[in-house]
């Protein structure tokens, strides 16, 4: 398959565009990557977003035969049910069902709630946002219980989900001067952190940490809560 019928539309930045890239990479599928600076067109959408995404306007976006796939989790199933090597998603129905669930928890709750507690300064806000983080990161740490991945002793569609925790979350806690990610009272969480750092395809493909960092400020300078700009 050459890598023009697969195009990624990304950002660097996006945690969303790489579970994505991740999963092109498990699978070994070759795509083109096509660069996408949302952020700085706030104004004046690029065609190439119009045309592909014209309802959500963001990254990132699928492109197989020149067909749009959008919203990073449906790309992974899109993924996983187009390209049948290395399976992602769990073949157990039940099993299947959970990593759904999970990850939309992930997404939904985790996701949210730590991204707040970056944006919000200071105050109640804060407090609250960080109070969420923890008690979702401990109901995330007791399902890691005994596993070295969320699937168990292999890499799959959760870990890809989760997978912006041990890069991401650390740069949030550095910019907004926040700790969440204590390993004493998240063992199974950061043991599971260090497997997805050594794990080839994540290690390999992940936005400079320095960058990161300038990127973050900015952004937390400039943003009211919206989890679509993480």
């Amino acid at each position: 398959m050459g890598s023009e019928e697969v195009k990624l539309i990304g950002l660097w930045v996006s945690l969303f565009g790489r579970r994505v890239e991740w999963a092109l990479k498990l699978k070994g599928v070759k795509y083109e990557y096509v660069e996408e600076d949302i952020m700085n067109t706030k104004k004046s959408k690029s065609p190439l977003i119009l045309k592909y995404n014209p309802i959500h306007k963001k990254v990132p976006v699928l492109l197989h035969h020149d067909k749009a796939i959008v919203e990073s989790l449906l790309i992974l199933e899109y993924i996983d049910e187009t390209w049948k090597q290395n399976p992602i998603l769990p073949k157990d129905p039940y099993e299947r069902a959970m990593a759904r669930f999970w990850a939309d928890f992930g997404d939904k709750k985790l996701l949210e709630a730590s991204f707040a507690a970056l944006v919000f300064s200071h105050g109640e806000e804060q407090d609250k946002a960080l109070k969420q983080t923890i008690e979702y990161l401990e109901i995330i740490n007791g399902e890691l219980k005994g596993k070295k991945f969320f699937g168990g002793e292999t890499i799959g569609y959760l870990d890809l989900v989760m997978g912006w925790i041990p890069h991401w979350l650390p740069v949030w806690e550095k910019v907004a001067g926040m700790e969440v990610l204590d390993p004493i009272k998240f063992p199974y969480m950061n043991a599971w952190m260090e497997n997805i750092m050594n794990f080839p395809i994540i290690k390999d493909y992940l936005p400079p940490r320095d960058k990161m960092l300038v990127y973050y400020h900015g952004r937390r300078q400039l943003l009211a809560f919206n989890v679509d700009t993480v």
